[in-house]
């Protein structure tokens, strides 16, 4: 999608007119030409002064995203484009800076965009305002209400596929740096009549297609629905699918909203049981009976809807029942009690789901007023939205458009004062004359309709209330003996002649001439509607109800709290909320959003003009206009005025040193404008003719178009002037380039030149050299082929010499050795034969030896101790060599292996070695801890800042330190202690505190005791007499027992040279204090799995059960 524009000002590249109150001419049909044109243009939205015109285009336009939002932010009303944020952005700022609290009035008709006009404020001003953790939550509880308020007060009808069919003021509150900390809704008028009637094209309330489409089959059981919308008859067939609405996901939507604002899982299950009921009541049908004194009643047809009513809200169904076939008339000390016939029943039962509908949704509107309130009770700015229904003129009027074009009066009322207010503030803030604007007041209407004396709400309060037959022809003679020479009144029945034969007038009809124009109101329903009456055996019954939440909606219900005065009419009540709110919005400074739908079939691009100006007339637009233009039509401040036209003017053009008023004087001089066109405020420039301010524009259009052919010149002056520098400067760079390449060329052409002549005379000198060295070397070569031929003749002389003389020497050796042989053989002959067994054995026996070490050196196991792989032995007579090379291999590879160990490796194998003396094949725990490491410190005191009191406690060096289990002697329960390990004591610590507890030297310490089983039971015995031993012995239990009691053995005997005794037994002797207790260790199943418990069987045995 193309980016839409960005506009620097009101009056920039303006479509049509972005502020009515410039429209030349200023009549009906211009204003309704401008509309169209700027709507055709995808322009929206137009201003009359302040006030924001919002045409609803029935399709998504790209001017609500968060560019958009970041545009508007902070920026002057006037200084973009007609826009919703420029309105929020402005009450935002007003209340976050300004601190004047601030109101956003939203009207016009069903379909207009009231609603989504309410969430766009909402959602500017959470986009705009702080963040964090809390602020997130307050917002996203806001915004999250709308979805809620939607489900259970919207429906869809002829004009509007999700029409607002109630009022609604929310008042969000904000901390003094303009945070949100909550808000307050306000619901005026719920249409409770549609939950039993809609008329034709239209849906009931959303809520009701939302649960049916929605909910899981589960769900729908336990609410005793089907999803089938055709059997409930209070939904309406013709319309029960909308196109393009999701009834199933906005049913998540919804039921997501509620978890968000706060409702519990209980009150959400509530309030869609009480749905549930209200959709059930309307397939309750009545059959007539007669009595036998000839009164007729009505009964109930099928009473499987009944029975399922009352499971659902908790009611006794006789109860119910009951109240659906008489009625209970109380006066004064008597009760009457009368049968209701068919009408009256079916009268009842819709009183009554119309009353239970209503009463659920003030209920919801007052939870979530629970939820969104702000929590704390500083101070705090309050920023009014308030959407509500706009003026209504219908084919046939009746009670609800009565009282809701008296709001709209009411909202006129106040608007135009508030306008003409803030007109008048402007005026004197700026020093101006204010000068008396004429206008329609409308304070005539209202008081024709809410006189407490003479009014027609009166009037209808009075007849409601008076004994004996009243009907709405009653109501409307009435009315014509009371209002008959009202201006604004007009009725066919009246003692004016001027309505007696207007036969446009029904006689059943009345007549208002609104401010809007002309409502014809239809008097039927008035009296019925107004007294809005529910059966006091209805609420009696609902108050009966198990179902907390219906009991809550009927407290007039309570028989302890029966009250005989006649509840307020739906009349009285709608005029004092209709005053507290015209009350609320008087202390706040207004701010107004007009919405007007362009056409009937909710299509986009379709203007239909007729409609537009109908609604155009009864939203009072033109007179707004005329009010805003009866003073001055336009008001700039001096500076951004100074900087728009500075360009018509010589003298402050380009720029202007002095104030910006003094400049605009000079500018408005210079332009020769006629003084009583505009006028000098202390901030600000006040025109009062468009006409002028469109003068200015023209002249402004001219000077831009003047001033951009003065740019265009210069810069193509500059452009040509730039490109023959560059031209120039080029043209020079290339020349120089040239002449080094030429000179380049040439002197590598004289260089090239050279280096040839250099070669050839250089090859001549060195042919001519080598010429003179061949002739050298031939002459060398010569001499020495004649020497060595000489030598070699002199050689091989002598070599011959020397040949014939070795020949003679070696004959001679020859014969020296035979003889030699021959005088041995003969001396040793005599000795051979007798030595010669001996001899063969000695070398056959050597000869075996040889093979055997050769074999052995083959067949060597590895170098690991615990190998115990050996070659077998080949000869027996080898057998104890065999063996004893076995054992001196051993021992040489084991100390092998010792050597590659360090002198801690040496302490802990040490260690091992003791404790395997101390306690294999003696006790049953030993084979565990032969794997495991001795590491001693177990806590890592010196590290861990817990201990460090217990650290800073022992001076000496610590050998182990674990947590071990003290046995108390009283029960056999164990506490948790530290067990220190000196080289001179034994110490107990607390393990919380880190306080020591015990002390023992270690020549204090006579005896170990312990069990032979699988456990880590063990008692150290002190010497009897000694500091120590004053509490007695100590009964411990540890989980590194073979360590500490390995450890304790060690360290005794290096300091007292003494071996520490260690008894291993199933039954020893513990001295506590003064008595000595006997420990027994048996086997038994243990309900802790495999960890052992020691009881207190009597005061002299503890015994512990060993798994």
């Amino acid at each position: 999608m193309a980016k839409m524009e960005v506009k620097t000002s009101l009056l920039d590249n303006m479509i049509g007119v972005g502020d009515m109150v410039l429209l030349e001419p200023l009549d009906e049909d211009s204003f309704i030409n401008n509309l169209k044109k700027r709507f055709d243009h995808s322009e929206v939205y137009t201003y009359i002064g302040s006030v924001v015109i919002s045409i609803n285009p029935y399709r998504s336009l790209p001017i609500y995203t968060p560019e958009k939002v970041e545009e508007y932010r902070n920026r002057n009303f006037y200084e973009l484009s007609p826009h919703i944020f420029a309105l929020s952005d402005e009450a935002y700022r007003s209340l976050r800076d300004q601190d004047k609290d601030q109101c956003i009035l939203i009207t016009g008709e069903s379909g207009a965009g009231k609603t989504e006009a309410s969430k766009l404020v909402m959602s500017y001003v959470a986009a705009v305002c702080g963040k964090g953790a809390e602020v997130n939550q307050v917002k996203e509880q806001l915004l999250q209400s709308n979805p809620v308020l939607e489900a259970f007060g919207n429906a869809k009808t002829v004009r509007n596929d999700n029409s607002s069919r109630f009022g609604k003021y929310m008042d969000i509150e904000f901390d003094f740096k303009g945070d949100p900390l909550g808000g307050v809704i306000s619901n005026y008028l719920l249409e409770k009549s549609r939950v039993v009637k809609q008329p034709r094209g239209e849906r009931n309330f959303h809520i009701f297609y939302q649960i049916l489409s929605g909910a899981s089959e589960d769900f729908l059981c336990k609410l005793k629905l089907e999803r089938d919308f055709s059997r409930y008859n209070y939904l309406g067939l013709d319309s029960a699918k909308v196109n393009g609405v999701d009834d199933a996901a906005n049913f998540r939507t919804v039921r997501n909203a509620m978890q968000i604002v706060g409702f519990m899982d209980h009150e959400t299950q509530s309030v869609f049981e009480v749905v549930a009921a209200v959709l059930k009541l309307g397939n309750i049908e009545f059959k007539p009976e007669s009595r036998v004194n000839g009164l007729d009643e009505s009964k109930i047809k099928d009473k499987n809807e009944l029975k399922e009513i009352c499971e659902l809200t908790g009611i006794d169904q006789s109860v119910l029942e009951r109240a659906f076939s008489f009625r209970t008339v109380e006066a004064k000390q008597e009760k009457v009690s009368t049968t209701l016939n068919v009408a009256q029943a079916y009268y009842a039962r819709d009183a009554l789901a119309k009353n239970l509908y209503s009463r659920l949704f003030s209920w919801l509107v007052t939870r979530i007023n629970e939820s969104i309130k702000a929590q704390t009770k500083v101070r705090k700015k309050v920023m009014g939205v308030l959407d509500i229904y706009g003026f209504e003129i219908f084919e046939d009027n009746s009670f609800e458009q009565f009282i809701i074009n008296y709001c709209n009066e009411k909202l006129q009322q106040i608007f135009i004062e508030l306008t003409l207010k803030e007109e008048q503030e402007e005026y004197i803030r700026e020093g101006i004359e204010w000068t008396h604007i004429e206008y329609f007041n409308n304070a005539i209407i209202c008081d024709l309709i809410e006189n407490n004396q003479t009014g027609i709400l009166a009037m209808l309060d009075e007849e409601c209330l008076r004994p004996g037959t009243v009907t709405d022809d009653t109501f409307l003679e009435k009315l014509n003996q009371v209002c008959a020479t009202h201006q604004h009144f007009e009725s066919r029945m009246s003692k004016c002649s001027r309505f007696l034969n207007d036969t446009s007038l029904p006689h059943s009809c009345f007549r208002i001439q609104h401010y809007a124009g002309k409502v014809m109101y239809q008097v039927e329903g008035f009296v019925d509607k107004n007294n809005d009456l529910l059966y006091r055996d209805l609420s009696q019954a609902m108050w009966k109800a198990s179902h907390s939440l219906i009991k809550a909606l009927f407290p007039e219900g309570n028989p302890a709290k029966i009250n005989l005065k006649r509840p307020p009419t739906a009349g009285s009540q709608f005029k004092a909320s209709v005053a507290t709110l015209m009350k609320n919005l008087q202390t706040k400074n207004p701010n107004y959003i007009r919405c007007i739908k362009p056409n009937d079939k909710k299509a986009a691009h379709i203007f239909n003009d007729a409609l537009v100006c109908h609604q155009v007339r009864y939203l009072g637009l033109l007179e707004n206009v005329r009010v805003r233009r009866a003073g001055y039509a336009f008001r700039q401040a001096y500076e951004p005025c100074l900087e728009r036209y500075k360009m018509l003017c010589k003298q402050t053009w380009p720029h202007w040193r002095g104030p910006a008023r003094a400049g605009v004087e000079v500018l408005f001089n210079e332009l020769e404008i006629p003084e009583e066109e505009f006028s000098f405020g202390r901030s600000k420039i006040f025109i009062r003719n468009p006409r002028t301010l469109f003068k200015l524009e023209d002249l402004r259009k001219q000077r831009l178009e003047d001033l951009a052919t003065l740019i265009e010149k210069i810069y193509r002056g500059w452009k040509c002037r730039t490109r023959f520098l560059l031209m120039k400067k080029s043209q020079i760079v290339i020349a120089s380039w040239y002449r080094r390449y030429a000179q380049q060329k040439k002197y590598q052409k004289i260089k090239s030149s050279a280096i040839i002549v250099q070669s050839y005379i250089r090859g001549w000198k060195a042919r001519k050299l080598l010429r003179e060295l061949k002739h050298q070397k031939r002459c060398n070569e010569a001499a020495t082929i004649i020497a060595a031929y000489w030598h070699g003749t002199q050689a091989r002389r002598e070599l011959k010499r020397l040949k014939e003389e070795a020949r003679r020497k070696h004959a001679v050796a020859v014969i020296w050795a035979y003889w030699l042989g021959l005088k041995v053989r003969r001396e040793y002959r005599k000795f051979f034969r007798a030595n010669a067994g001996r001899k063969i054995y000695e070398f056959t026996l050597q000869r075996l030896m040889q093979k055997y070490f050769l074999e052995m050196k083959n067949k060597m196991p590895s170098l690991s101790p615990i190998d115990k792989n050996w070659p077998a032995r080949p000869y027996l007579f080898l057998d104890s060599t065999h063996k004893e090379l076995k054992r001196i291999f051993h021992l040489w590879r084991c100390k092998k292996y010792r050597d590659q160990f360090t002198d801690q490796q040496k302490l802990i194998y040490e260690e091992k070695l003791e404790a395997s003396e101390l306690f294999k094949d003696k006790k049953a725990l030993y084979p565990a801890s032969v794997g495991q490491p001795f590491q001693g410190a177990y806590l890592e005191i010196s590290k861990n800042p817990k201990y460090k009191k217990l650290k800073d406690a022992v001076d000496e060096k610590i050998i182990i330190a674990e947590v071990v289990n003290k046995i108390n002697r009283a029960n056999g329960k164990a506490t948790s202690r530290i067990f220190l390990l000196t080289k001179n004591n034994v110490l107990l610590a607390d393990q919380k505190s880190g306080n020591i507890k015990s002390e023992v030297p270690l020549g204090d310490v006579t005896k170990v005791s312990m069990s032979s089983q699988n456990d880590g039971f063990f008692a150290v015995h002190l010497k009897e007499g000694s500091g120590a031993a004053g509490k007695g012995d100590f009964l411990l239990s540890s989980d590194h027992l073979i360590e500490m009691a390995t450890k304790l053995y060690r360290t005794t005997l290096s300091q007292t040279k003494q071996k520490l005794n260690i008894e291993i037994s199933d039954e020893f002797l513990v001295q506590f204090r003064q008595d000595k207790v006997c420990v027994k260790f048996i086997q038994g199943s243990q309900k802790n799995g495999n960890i052992p418990t020691c009881k207190r069987k009597n005061n002299r045995l503890l015994e512990v059960a060993v798994p």
